[in-house]
């Protein structure tokens, strides 16, 4: 076999592979680092306020 027969039989395995890391990337990674991001936000601003107390001006006794 020719170093060319090579190349034209592996572009579209490399085609279908650049497709399907496109896919994974945007199916399952991005959403899964748009969960944790919110999450760890929320669970920061949650330890937060149990550290401080809730915002909004101080109750009156």
């Amino acid at each position: 076999m020719s170093a060319t027969g090579d190349s034209t039989r592996a572009r579209p395995r490399r085609r279908r592979m650049e497709i399907f890391a496109f896919l994974f990337l945007t199916a399952v990674v991005m959403p899964a680092l748009a969960v944790a991001t919110v999450g760890s936000y929320g669970l920061a601003v949650w330890i937060y306020q149990m550290m401080t107390g809730p915002p909004g001006p101080p109750a009156h006794y």
